[in-house]
């Protein structure tokens, strides 16, 4: 059983949608642009607008792996050892032993993720795929001017950088948890810094950082400090105190929708705070950020 439960609160009468959290994963993870129907956005945000003025209702909500308690990726993949939950409730996957078969994020799997969000209609989606033989960041391989008129190509600007993103940011990972019977990658687990073709990629909570004694870079780079993050199971926890002084809503799916009241899911570990709403914005007026 884990000892600790990682979890993020998002107070969403903070988050101003700015996208530094989604560009510091970006950087931080050296993440791939949006191709062929996925997102490569570990950290992203789903939107909603309805209603006709002056009654209109709009939310700009981040959203990452939820990391969840009963995480349906882990019983969709076939591979025990390609996805695994940490002694400290993350989810994590391992690319050594990634079959590509996509049953992650299949019907059956995770329901925050989708094959292609352009034809499933989703807002995002959390595991991405990328593809066998396909080269990653092949955008940075784009001879052609960056700008109209120019003469820098972003092909260019790689290989002055020497690096693949030109950003690349590099870190080591290897999970330190004892091999299990049946979890023969516990212990094996290697989180390459970039991606290659042929594995699944999603949020990890920036388990390189929090192994570390540090913050996920998403939590880190918001300046609204929106995101907080923390063990639940520890009552003293930031996250744990503010839970218990606000009720909280979890996402049900990558569609927007939320979990009623009662209602488990797949036992979110991402879990939101507050709203922008005028009924229910706290301290010194309608539309303070305190």
């Amino acid at each position: 059983m884990a000892t600790k439960r990682f979890s993020m609160v998002i107070d969403l009468q903070k988050c101003v949608g700015c996208g530094a959290c989604a560009m510091a994963c970006k950087t931080e993870n050296n993440t791939q642009a949006r191709t062929r129907g996925q997102t490569f956005n570990w950290a992203d945000f789903a939107i909603e607008a309805k209603g006709k003025f002056p009654d209109v209702k709009y939310v700009n909500r981040p959203v990452l792996c939820n990391h969840c308690d009963d995480p349906k990726c882990l019983e969709g993949c076939p591979e025990p050892r390609a996805l695994y939950k940490t002694e400290d409730g993350i989810t994590m996957y391992n690319q050594r032993y990634c079959i590509q078969c996509g049953k992650c994020y299949g019907a059956n799997g995770c329901p925050y993720s989708s094959e292609d969000v352009e034809k499933e209609d989703a807002a995002y989606t959390v595991i991405s795929f990328n593809d066998v033989g396909k080269e990653t960041h092949a955008a940075h391989s784009d001879k052609s001017a960056a700008i109209k008129g120019g003469t820098c190509s972003a092909a260019e600007i790689a290989k002055k950088a020497g690096a693949l993103p030109p950003s690349k940011h590099a870190y080591k990972y290897r999970d330190r948890q004892p091999p299990e019977e049946g979890q023969k990658s516990r212990g094996k687990g290697k989180l390459a810094d970039v991606r290659e073709d042929g594995w699944v990629e999603k949020c990890t909570f920036c388990i390189h950082r929090v192994r570390n004694g540090e913050d996920p870079y998403c939590v880190v780079s918001c300046p609204a400090k929106a995101r907080i993050f923390g063990d639940r199971n520890d009552p003293d926890s930031e996250v744990s105190k503010l839970l218990k002084k606000y009720k909280p809503s979890r996402l049900k799916n990558n569609k927007g929708d939320i979990l009623a009241d009662g209602e488990k899911g797949t036992g979110p570990n991402v879990l939101y705070i507050r709203d922008w709403y005028r009924s229910n914005v706290d301290a010194c007026g309608p539309w303070s950020m305190v």
